[in-house]
């Protein structure tokens, strides 16, 4: 499933705060309340590269993912070309 970081900022208090979810929805202002805040950026998170032990690890959110993205591991390589060719093989 998509995973999102949304970027918010409250058109009523200019508030701004960010929020991970499966999908770029509106929020609640956590400052002031405002509520039907749409994000003014997103990135995506469904897919991503994390280095462990001098590793690359290639990671994808699972298609059951609901509150939490619930990274799989596809693979750790030796090259960020190849954690990123991973995504293209699965």
């Amino acid at each position: 499933m998509a995973w999102f970081c949304n970027y918010y900022k409250c058109a009523r208090c200019s508030g701004k705060w960010t929020d991970e979810w499966s999908c770029m929805c509106d929020d609640d202002c956590p400052h002031c309340g405002a509520r039907h805040m749409s994000p003014y950026d997103s990135e995506d998170l469904t897919e991503i590269i994390e280095v462990r032990d001098n590793e690359f690890v290639a990671l994808r959110s699972s298609e059951t993912a609901e509150h939490c993205p619930t990274y799989q591991e596809l693979g750790r390589f030796t090259t960020r070309a190849e954690a990123r060719a991973a995504f293209d093989h699965v």
